[in-house]
């Protein structure tokens, strides 16, 4: 097995085990509207297609009409590497699905008894899921080493940051706001070095 489909198949492994983890999960009791939820979900969605298409196209071989199938060449050293932090990442989604519990949801909302969570990965940034997620696709994105799979994760990223800043806004008006712009001073948003508050 090689590092790359080591990581694709962890990846695969942790979507399937976070799809089952969805039916624990507290009733909705609000949530922004549709059209808020729709500016995040379209790079989201066309990245993950993307990435999908062109993981698919890189296993059997094809180009996709992007060019050479990879940029570079990695060792093996680097993959294996590349793969550890894909799982890391994916390590660091789950503490934060634990740590969240029920409260967890796969849209932008707000749940019954919902409360701030500043406990747990929540402590090093506001949104660890994201951040996760991030380091495992840019890992096994550069594992990849094709445009397309570059230009998914690219949309990816975009797609998480615009998720993050709608779910702030929306938390801000449906929580403590006083508190929530306590644990955004205090706490940073994606990266543990993003400014603090941005």
């Amino acid at each position: 097995m090689t590092p790359l489909y080591a990581s694709y198949g962890a990846i695969a492994v942790w979507g399937l085990s976070w799809a089952l983890a969805g039916l624990w999960s507290r009733r909705t009791a609000a949530r922004p509207p549709v059209l808020d939820q729709v500016a995040y979900l379209a790079p989201t969605l066309a990245g993950g297609l993307l990435i999908a298409v062109d993981a698919r196209a890189a296993i059997q071989g094809s180009r996709l009409g992007f060019g050479d199938p990879a940029l570079w060449r990695l060792s093996a050293a680097a993959g294996w590497g590349l793969f550890s932090l894909c799982l890391l990442g994916l390590g660091f989604t789950w503490w934060a699905r634990l740590t969240l519990g029920d409260l967890w949801s796969s849209s932008v909302q707000r749940k019954d008894g919902h409360t701030l969570v500043e406990r747990g990965p929540y402590r090093l940034v506001r949104h660890p899921i994201y951040s996760g997620l991030i380091l495992a696709l840019v890992a096994a994105s550069v594992e990849l080493a094709r445009p397309a799979g570059m230009l998914g994760t690219a949309l990816l990223v975009l797609g998480f940051w615009m998720k993050a800043r709608l779910e702030e806004r929306f938390l801000s008006a449906e929580l403590d706001e006083g508190a929530y712009a306590d644990y955004r001073r205090r706490t940073p948003m994606l990266l543990p070095f993003w400014p603090k508050g941005a």
